[in-house]
């Protein structure tokens, strides 16, 4: 039996996707943020091939079983990703995604720092000259659908952008002689330096969400499995290289830009943890610090 929460839910929901503004509306005074189920953030174009609309990732709460897998089994590669698997899908309201506007009216969740990265005037609403810079950079960038909203997937390809050049500008990664992989949970971004040298990355990543956050601290890569498999979640975890516990760098078959985050391990889109797989030994040093600021 449908309880009366749950009907509520989805009529009111239903009501956001057909009470919505009309597309290309002149732009007045700033919209604010909506409240209620049309502030829901969802992806604003159907998501690709294994990308549920709400995804929860199979890290393992307790430390694997360690052992050496035979020459037969490392052989296999994991299976690569379907075409699409890792497009930039942007979080829009749900009001935008069903009227499929061109340009928000909307203030994201990131306006500031976007409005700031672009130049504009940072005041934190959004405006109809914030909406046109904001869906260019979408656009160059292949951010789905440009429609000038300030979301997480748009500000994340910022800050990676701001971060190729020199990743550790700001010293929070320690300088060694050694390797050591480098996990920034306040910019979801992971590169190993050795010495001075960026020798991988930077590429973007998905940290523990909140409760379940991935620890900080020295670390040291002490198990690697390429074809690993959680037995709590019964999903794969390809390229696993664990560090923490159950907490691992590993692919995932799905986008490592949602609004939650994993259950402790960085999850990494399935060509960068290969690359990272041929990069990292067992006994190299891992650096997390920060923290997450959303989800």
């Amino acid at each position: 039996m449908i309880s009366r929460r749950m009907m509520c839910r989805g009529l009111a929901v239903l009501l956001a996707a057909v009470s919505v503004l009309p597309v290309g509306v002149a732009y007045g005074e700033p919209v604010p943020p909506a409240s209620g189920p049309e502030a829901e953030l969802v992806p604003g174009v159907p998501p690709g091939p294994y990308q549920p609309w709400h995804i929860d990732t199979p890290d393992q709460a307790l430390p694997p079983k360690v052992y050496t897998p035979p020459a037969s089994e490392d052989a296999v590669e994991p299976r690569d990703a379907r075409a699409g698997t890792y497009d930039l899908v942007e979080y829009v309201p749900l009001g935008d995604a069903a009227a499929k506007v061109t340009c928000s009216k909307r203030t994201g969740p990131y306006q500031r720092q976007v409005e700031r990265w672009l130049g504009l005037r940072v005041d934190g609403k959004q405006s109809g000259a914030d909406c046109l810079a904001i869906r260019t950079f979408q656009t160059k960038h292949g951010i789905k659908p440009s429609i000038g909203f300030a979301g997480t997937v748009t500000w994340a390809q910022m800050r990676l952008l701001s971060a190729r050049k020199n990743p550790n500008a700001a010293k929070k990664c320690p300088v060694r002689s050694y390797r050591v992989a480098c996990v920034d949970l306040g910019r979801q971004l992971t590169w190993v330096q050795k010495g001075g040298k960026v020798v991988y990355g930077p590429v973007p990543m998905r940290s523990g969400r909140a409760g379940y956050g991935t620890r900080t601290g020295w670390k040291k890569i002490y198990w690697k499995h390429k074809n690993h498999w959680s037995t709590l979640y019964n999903t794969s975890m390809p390229y696993s290289q664990f560090f923490d516990g159950g907490q691992a760098f590993h692919a995932v078959y799905g986008s490592i830009h949602t609004t939650v985050g994993s259950w402790g391990c960085v999850n990494l889109r399935l060509a960068d943890a290969r690359k990272l797989w041929g990069v990292l030994k067992k006994g190299d040093r891992v650096y997390v610090w920060g923290r997450r600021t959303d989800g």
